[in-house]
């Protein structure tokens, strides 16, 4: 009497197929590791654009920001002391001030907050009767003093397309 177990008594369908082979358990595992390659993949571009998103909620924010700045400004938007000016050095907070120099420390405060939340920022405000013209910066803002509309123009560096140079542009309206 042998004491090895042999498979004669099995059928012909279970002595084949004893258990996994080597080569099925690489193949499922490289089926798994693609799939998971892929699920990273996913989770990369999803934080890309969540940061995209997160740059024009902030550009909007922006916009609407210094449209209330220019709401609380009466004089100073009528005056024309927003359209295409530069921030000044005023200090607003404590002083008393005129409605030029109120739109020239708004200008400033809001130039300053475009640099700092958004990459390469940059903004202007101008009266512009076609404000969806205009390049990103070095060039032009696309001003052309026609009309009675405020043109709110921020433009920062998306940075999601792996392309430095990549402007996106963000244009609002305000009508005093």
């Amino acid at each position: 009497m042998s004491l090895t177990r042999r498979n004669d008594n099995l059928p012909p369908a279970r002595r084949d197929h004893g258990g996994f082979t080597l080569v099925e358990v690489l193949v499922a595992t490289l089926v798994m590791a693609l799939g998971l390659l892929g699920l990273a993949g996913l989770h990369v571009a999803s934080l890309k654009n969540t940061m995209s998103a997160g740059q024009r909620t902030e550009t909007s924010y922006l916009a609407y920001e210094i449209a209330d700045r220019m709401r609380a400004n009466p004089r100073g938007v009528i005056a024309g002391n927003y359209n295409n000016q530069a921030g000044t050095e005023d200090d607003c907070t404590g002083a008393v001030c005129t409605a030029a120099e109120v739109a020239g420390y708004d200008l400033a405060q809001w130039t300053a907050a475009v640099q700092a939340r958004l990459p390469n920022g940059s903004g202007v405000v101008c009266i512009d009767g076609t404000p969806e013209d205009g390049s990103a910066p070095p060039g032009g803002a696309g001003c052309d003093n026609a009309g009675t509309a405020y043109a709110i123009k921020i433009w920062w560096n998306d940075t999601r397309t792996g392309d430095s140079a990549q402007y996106q542009r963000f244009v609002t309206s305000f009508v005093p």
